[in-house]
């Protein structure tokens, strides 16, 4: 099972259950205020015999928070290890209980698939972080997942942690979709993940890795996320990213970033 969110004729968006769409009043937001097993069920339930034929969107409502993780994976800690001036402060949280969580967008700043994503134009390192990223409900059950790319500009965190909400929350740095992938907890802890950057039609990088090369549990990350924080309608939580681009690679105008998570697969251009 598979959701969409798509761009119909009058200019609203409308959500649709394996290529069929589901009535207007159907939100995601309703869905995820369900219990997983009965959200599901109403999908079935609800589901009509029209096509759905609109633009894709990202599969996220306006209101909906985007939330992120950090330093899952020993790749990403030895990168953000080499990069940062104060390098043990990386070393630290992946060997600590507690994990790293930060706020990364509200929907309505999150792009779908071929819409452009941005580099800063205050930054010299800028690189695109490919995440599986979970689609939890008000109870914090996994739902499902999408495909994430947690642009960020990696000289402006590596300058100094306290820097990280300029690294990663700006115009342009959160991209979802192109769908959410209904899954269970099982089914997303050995999902395959890979990334590219194109650029004038050659790949430039490309590397895959695994969910299960994660340190930490999904579980474990979006039960820290709602210790002290409800989510009503829900929360999209990317997991952090295990393929980090090489020093020497800056994503410029004009590339192409393709991102492929499990069944879903994200193109963004960059501007």
């Amino acid at each position: 099972m598979i959701l969409t969110r798509h761009l119909t004729l009058n200019g609203s968006a409308r959500w649709a259950l394996d290529g069929r769409y589901l009535p207007a009043n159907l939100t995601l937001g309703v869905l995820l205020d369900l219990p997983r097993e009965r959200a599901l069920a109403l999908c079935r339930e609800c589901v009509t015999d029209e096509a759905a034929t609109g633009a894709l969107l990202a599969p996220v409502e306006a209101d909906q928070e985007v939330w992120a993780s950090g330093v899952t994976y020993l790749r990403s800690r030895d990168a953000r290890t080499r990069e940062s001036t104060v390098k043990d402060v990386y070393e630290r949280v992946y060997d600590a209980e507690r994990p790293e969580l930060f706020f990364k967008a509200v929907g309505w700043r999150a792009v779908g698939h071929l819409a452009p994503i941005r580099v800063r134009r205050d930054t010299q390192w800028s690189a695109p972080e490919p995440e599986l990223t979970l689609v939890l409900n008000r109870a914090g059950e996994i739902v499902g997942y999408t495909a994430g790319n947690d642009v960020s500009s990696r000289d402006i965190e590596g300058d100094n942690p306290l820097y990280l909400p300029q690294a990663k929350m700006y115009n342009g740095s959160c991209a979802l979709g192109p769908g959410i992938q209904i899954a269970t907890t099982a089914e997303v802890a050995d999902a395959p993940i890979s990334g590219s950057i194109e650029r004038n039609g050659e790949t430039l990088w490309s590397a895959e890795t695994r969910s299960s090369q994660m340190k930490r549990k999904m579980p474990e990350l979006a039960g820290y996320l709602y210790r002290e924080l409800e989510f009503p309608r829900g929360a999209f939580l990317m997991t952090g990213t295990g393929i980090v681009p090489p020093d020497s690679l800056s994503l410029q105008v004009g590339d192409v970033v393709r991102i492929s998570v499990g069944t879903q697969v994200l193109e963004n251009p960059v501007v």
